[in-house]
């Protein structure tokens, strides 16, 4: 590889990481605060900031990692804990089938964009697109990686400052709540066509009613694919020309 293709290759990669990182600013404040509550609760049960950060790095399930804590402190159930993991993270089957198409074409890149997919990553990258003149590739991975490093180095300050801290942290876990408004609003700011949204509110709504609020998230997202994939034609029909082949 000669120093000029070196070059243009850091340049490039330099410039997806300026593209990438505004983008990434309200998970920056939601995962500091989340990682710092985290890494506070492990070290509460006595778990160092070593362990925190090792469960952030190769675990990185968010509220599973929430819910890891307790099991870490009941006996030993494997097949508990895997049933637990499968039921808290099933929601990624559904928005992780709705990215094959953009981590397409990406090489080995993808293997990584898939890891560290999470919601919030997801949020941002199901509703923006790369600069013309900046890598489709590394645009997303940054993406990725920076809501990622925002995660782990949030774990670690909660690891480290949790013996020092003595505040009150109820309602920490608003800030997730809050982040999810963010990412929320700015999604409905982009969208001419307001009708996806409307079905998914109303499918959560009912959902919300027949199951109750410790049940309703995976059959609302069941209902809301379901619903997608009946009204899909007439869905791209509404949207512009460059967006409908987008869709497509």
């Amino acid at each position: 590889m000669s120093e000029e293709h070196k070059q243009a290759t850091a340049e490039g990669k330099l410039r997806a990481l300026r593209a990438a990182f505004p983008h990434t600013i309200p998970v920056l404040m939601g995962f500091l605060v989340l990682g710092l509550a985290y890494g506070w609760l492990m070290k509460t049960k006595g778990y160092g900031v070593l362990w925190s950060v090792i469960a952030s790095m190769f675990c990185f399930g968010g509220s599973m990692q929430f819910v890891m804590i307790t099991l870490l402190t009941l006996p030993f159930r494997p097949l508990s804990a895997f049933i637990m993991s499968i039921l808290v993270n099933a929601r990624h089957l559904f928005y992780g089938i709705s990215m094959l198409d953009k981590f397409k074409g990406l090489g080995k890149a993808r293997f990584f964009l898939i890891f560290w997919l999470c919601d919030e990553t997801y949020s941002i990258e199901a509703g923006v697109e790369p600069p013309e003149n900046v890598d489709r590739k590394y645009f997303y991975l940054f993406i990725s990686l920076l809501d990622y490093c925002y995660w782990v180095v949030g774990t670690a300050l909660g690891g480290i400052l949790g013996g020092l801290l003595t505040i009150n942290t109820a309602g920490l876990d608003f800030a997730l709540t809050a982040l999810f408004v963010v990412l929320l609003v700015e999604q409905l700011r982009k969208r001419e066509n307001w009708l996806p949204c409307l079905m998914a509110a109303a499918s959560t709504m009912v959902m919300l009613l027949l199951f109750g609020a410790d049940s309703f998230v995976i059959p609302a997202m069941a209902l809301i694919l379901a619903l997608l994939l009946l009204t899909r034609s007439r869905l791209e029909a509404a949207l512009p020309p460059e967006e409908g082949k987008e869709a497509l």
